[in-house]
């Protein structure tokens, strides 16, 4: 059995996307992985998915999501540290993660973030595995 997450931002341009990466690419065995965003947005950022790309991770046909193109009942619900009320998406596990938005910086602060979200998704997959969360 596959779990549903979801990780949910204002735009789904940048941590939430790469969050699915990171996801997608290691936690494939347990995780039916979806994004999306409160707000529409036209890209996803160039240097998120530059360095993602660099770090192993394709990116392509990643695009910015609205939450009605993803289920409506989900497992795990990540929100990114948006600093908004998320409308509810029923689900069984929630955790924000509260982190900064490298947009605007630089290359180096995209690398922090994917870094640290590759360190979260890590720790998430070792919760589920281990059956540390109630799902």
């Amino acid at each position: 059995m596959k779990y549903k997450v979801a990780f949910i931002c204002v735009h789904n341009s940048c941590r939430s996307q790469m969050a699915e990466g990171w996801a997608k690419k290691l936690g494939s065995d347990i995780f039916e992985v979806y994004s999306a965003g409160t707000e529409n947005y036209k890209e996803v950022k160039p240097l998120a998915v530059e360095v993602m790309e660099e770090a192993g991770v394709s990116m392509k046909g990643h695009r910015p999501k609205l939450l009605s193109e993803i289920p409506s009942k989900v497992d795990v619900l990540i929100t990114m540290g948006c600093n908004v009320v998320c409308p509810y998406i029923p689900n069984k596990y929630k955790v924000d993660w509260g982190l900064d938005d490298p947009s605007g910086g630089t290359i180096e602060d995209f690398r922090k973030t994917r870094n640290l979200i590759k360190l979260k998704v890590e720790d998430l997959i070792r919760l589920v595995k281990n059956k540390e969360i109630d799902l």
